[in-house]
């Protein structure tokens, strides 16, 4: 059965500068389900010179429409945290102008602004999941549609971190996936996950002198670094590839769909250094796929993630990998607390819907 297509009539553009990535995903799920729609897209290169200077460009390419709107009347941003910064840097931005300042920028633009989430299309990955965590979804769900009225509920999400617990929740006899039985691959080293752009503002260099303590440690660990590829490649990647040979499984970007999420699907840990994120796309699909979240204290990430799942400092990031190195069933046991469901395309879609039917989600 076919999803339902978005009908708005003429006149929907479409305009992508850095068409690749997340960016990508999202132009092809509109021009998908929006009738009658011009896409115009730059390739995914030179990400800091597309957003200074495209716009500039699609003035030149872009064929002239009257039904095409040059000024707003709305102004979408994926994030809180992403309009918020837009709007507080207006005025800073603005006095870098020798003079004629345009004033007040950010006060008319403000009220235009609203709020929606990137809409995510989470595949079903059952079939992709290793057994513990085939295990663990299945007595999630049997618990949520089963047990809703439990007062013991609280129990499938608490954390089984520190202290040995029981393998079963009173009075509902419903088995926790946090604490039942040791799963047949507890002796597996605990795979890492990097699913990010291979550029410098996703700080791989964090990320990789992280790995490289671990390793002088002598703790045993396994790393998947995946993410697109462009032009110019940070020297980190190939110089950290030698350093970390012995404990690489996957290295380079996956085409296939379906290879991407086998390995998210098998990974433990999914970690996120980035310097600039709005948003966040690979970190949510990972956690779809059953992996425990790192994410900096900071960004848009506070926004999506509980503080369990953050790291202030580098000196945080590398202990909380040290330990999970140590004790790898603490990430394959535990049930992460981030409902992927409310930024998944079939619940943001009739606010897409409301959008650009009537300007406003």
């Amino acid at each position: 059965m076919h999803e339902q297509e978005i009908s708005v009539g003429s006149g929907i553009l479409l305009v992508e500068p850095f068409y690749g990535g997340s960016h990508k995903q999202l132009i092809d799920l509109l021009k998908k389900n929006v009738v009658d729609c011009s896409v115009f897209t730059l390739p995914a290169k030179k990400w800091h010179w597309r957003a200074r200077t495209a716009a500039l460009y699609f003035s030149q390419t872009i064929p002239y429409c009257a039904s095409y709107s040059l000024v707003s009347d709305v102004v979408v941003f994926n994030s809180h945290f992403n309009m918020d910064s837009f709007l507080s840097s207006i005025p800073s931005h603005m006095k870098k102008i020798p003079d004629h300042r345009p004033k007040n920028l950010d006060e008319l633009i403000r009220p235009k602004c609203v709020v929606l989430s990137y809409p995510v299309q989470f595949p079903d990955v059952t079939r992709l999941l290793p057994q513990h965590k085939l295990l663990k979804l299945q007595a999630t769900v049997t618990y949520h549609s089963d047990h809703s009225s439990c007062q013991e509920h609280k129990c499938l999400m608490q954390r089984c971190d520190e202290e040995p617990c029981q393998s079963f929740c009173q009075p509902c006899a419903v088995q926790r996936p946090e604490c039942g039985e040791p799963f047949s691959d507890q002796g597996k080293p605990l795979h890492i996950v990097w699913p990010h752009r291979w550029e410098h503002d996703k700080n791989p260099e964090l990320f990789f002198n992280t790995l490289l303590k671990l390793k002088e440690q002598e703790l045993h660990f396994q790393v998947s670094v995946l993410g697109e590829t462009f032009t110019d490649v940070p020297d980190i990647f190939p110089s950290s590839k030698r350093l970390l040979d012995s404990h690489i499984l996957n290295w380079g970007f996956l085409s296939s769909k379906d290879d991407y999420l086998q390995v998210l699907c098998d990974a433990d840990v999914v970690v996120s250094t980035s310097n600039h994120e709005f948003f966040g796309v690979s970190m949510l699909e990972a956690v779809h796929c059953g992996c425990f979240p790192l994410c900096p204290k900071a960004l848009v990430y506070p926004e999506i993630f509980p503080v369990q799942y953050l790291y202030s400092t580098p000196e945080q990031l590398f202990k909380r990998l040290k330990e999970l190195c140590k004790r790898p069933g603490i990430a394959r046991r535990h049930v992460v607390k981030v409902d992927t469901s409310k930024f998944s395309w079939t619940s943001l879609k009739p606010q897409f819907w409301t959008l650009l039917t009537d300007g406003r989600p």
